[in-house]
């Protein structure tokens, strides 16, 4: 793709962008380094299928954000890199990606069986079948990508992946549904998920109410609704490239920094909930968050005798 005046930012603008971006990556993953370390270091954690799940949300969010940032960074140093380097990247990151919106799936059903049928909770719900249940998403979420590449091999020539090139993130340079027809068979595709989620989410919460008292009831309706607020946001960002094509066709000019914000809102905003909804929410997770990262202070009175 050649580059044109519509994708140049100015020095100041790109240096700010980046800077942001950058900013916010490292509070995320710092955040979320204190959460990963605070659930090894407590194994009361690791036997609940739960805490498994939220921890593995946490540290898929950490390694997504940090591919991303990279990538959006990379991109504006344009510095060509070698397609084997440049493909593994965006696998990871693509791979990633299709995680999060089926963890919080997983995580959604875990509760709905805790809540719904809390004698069998501790036969179905156990770490063994949680681990593989994570192995099931990693396999399911590779699925796209590694077609892509099958496709890509069988289509192009080695010759074509021999000289190095260009490392761009899908957005920075958006496809236009109407020019590509994976591309729009893809929204249309997650776009079915994204309301089959919902609606899994819905019926989820009406028996959960149902099967509760009112106290119960209520504490997991909350936690239902957040998931369903993370799970929306994350979801938005399977449609950018619709987003990119209604807006951008309105607001030409303002192609750069509409790609800017699509990507804070779509990509970055949504990993701030994990530790907001768990880590902060969680009454045992915020316990052992204070009990070792918290500054504790001794005072010692001396009573004359």
């Amino acid at each position: 793709m050649n580059l044109t005046s519509d994708f140049v930012n100015s020095y100041e603008e790109a240096l700010v962008k980046n800077i942001v971006i950058v900013s916010l990556g490292l509070i995320i993953n710092s955040i979320n380094a204190i959460l990963v370390v605070t659930f090894f270091s407590n194994p009361i954690f690791s036997r609940d299928s739960r805490y498994i799940l939220y921890i593995h949300l946490v540290m898929n969010d950490m390694i997504m954000i940090f591919l991303s940032v990279a990538l959006y960074v990379m991109s504006y140093t344009l510095q060509p890199v070698n397609f084997p380097f440049c493909c593994t990247l965006l696998t990871l990151a693509a791979t990633t990606f299709m995680i999060t919106p089926l963890n919080l799936a997983g995580m959604a059903i875990e509760r709905f069986i805790a809540i719904c049928k809390p004698l069998h909770h501790h036969q179905i719900c156990t770490p063994q079948r949680t681990y593989i249940f994570i192995i099931f998403l990693w396999c399911v979420g590779a699925i796209p990508s590694l077609t892509d590449i099958i496709i890509l091999f069988s289509t192009q020539t080695e010759s074509s992946f021999r000289p190095p090139s260009f490392c761009y993130p899908p957005i920075v340079f958006p496809t236009k549904p109407h020019q590509d027809r994976a591309t729009y068979s893809q929204v249309i595709y997650l776009s079915l998920v994204w309301f089959i989620l919902i609606y899994t989410y819905c019926r989820v919460l009406f028996t959960a109410k149902k099967a509760t008292t009112q106290g119960s009831a209520n504490k997991a309706r909350n936690t239902i609704l957040l998931h369903g607020v993370q799970l929306l946001l994350c979801m938005l960002s399977y449609l950018t490239p619709v987003f990119n094509y209604v807006i951008l066709s309105h607001f030409p000019a303002y192609r750069t920094n509409i790609n800017f914000f699509i990507y804070l809102l779509t990509n970055i905003i949504p990993r701030l909930l994990s530790p907001l909804i768990y880590g902060a929410r969680d009454q045992k997770f915020a316990k052992k968050i204070r009990e070792r990262f918290t500054c504790k202070v001794f005072i010692l009175k001396i009573v004359p005798s």
